[in-house]
């Protein structure tokens, strides 16, 4: 037996009854995370939290969260996932900085969790929707067309000099109104395809789009009047910043659901009747 060896029990770490009796932020997700049986990717993967967050908020470092906003709503979100109350974890967050933090807008706050776009192929979206608008502008071009193959002019230009004095008035063939170029491209979207338009009415919007292979349609600020058409052959997931701000067309047919400003809201639609999944 050697003189002054320390003893496996000497050399467990010095345990702070004070931690173990109120663990912090951190430390208690963490416990319930483990208690779970979850990793730190299933925890990220359910809760669309990095993981690199995820493991700061662990530590109780909450810088990189962007702001207490984010913070709050980071441990409300990871809370809730690893089956742990939320609300203490909240007094505890507030009482160590300053209480609760005034309203922020959403879209800043998606800007913090903004994921890392991907390496972009073909716009076949892009492609398809403008093919579409090409033969709905022949089919205009079309309907002015005379019998005679010549194209009727009805915007006053002024007539060729090989044209008689009075020329003989002619009737003009009734022509329909052709509908915006976007609402065709909703309209006469594929059946076996899901077509998705989102249309900034009431502000501005970030937006996020990604295919059901889970590569990226679009990450970006959708001002008022700017919209972004959607197309694959399963399923577009969206996630809205201020869903209450956006228009969404659906397969042809208008989203009525009743969104409230500044309200986020995580979407799936797939090919037919529209149903948000």
């Amino acid at each position: 037996m050697s003189i002054g060896s320390n003893s496996p029990e000497d050399e467990r770490p010095f345990e702070d009854v004070s931690e173990a009796a109120h663990p912090s932020i951190g430390r208690a997700l963490q416990q319930a995370r483990i208690a779970a049986g979850l990793t730190v990717d299933d925890v990220s993967t359910a809760t669309r939290v990095r993981i690199a967050i995820v493991h700061s908020i662990e530590a109780d470092d909450f810088a990189p969260c962007g702001g207490d906003v984010y913070a709050r709503g980071h441990i409300r979100t990871l809370a809730r996932a690893v089956h742990l109350d939320p609300a203490p974890l909240m007094e505890q967050y507030d009482a160590a900085h300053g209480g609760r933090p005034a309203p922020t807008s959403a879209a800043p706050m998606f800007e913090a969790e903004r994921i890392r776009p991907e390496r972009r192929g073909p716009n076949w979206t892009a492609a398809m929707v403008a093919a579409i608008v090409a033969v709905v502008g022949f089919v205009g071009f079309t309907a002015f067309k005379g019998d005679d193959g010549t194209t009727d002019v009805a915007d006053g230009t002024t007539p060729s000099s090989s044209a008689p004095a009075t020329p003989t008035p002619k009737t003009e063939k009734p022509v329909d109104e052709q509908p915006e170029p976007s609402d065709s491209a909703i309209a006469a979207a594929p059946q076996d395809k899901v077509t998705v338009q989102v249309t900034a009415t009431d502000g501005k919007s970030w937006i996020f789009a990604k295919d059901h292979n889970g590569r990226m349609l679009f990450d970006g600020l959708l001002k008022q009047g700017e919209s972004q058409t959607f197309q694959d052959s399963e399923r577009v997931n969206l996630v809205l910043g201020d869903a209450g701000a956006v228009e969404l067309h659906v397969n042809g047919k208008k989203i009525d659901d009743d969104f409230q400003p500044g309200a986020v809201e995580r979407l799936t639609y797939t090919k037919g009747d529209p149903q948000a999944g």
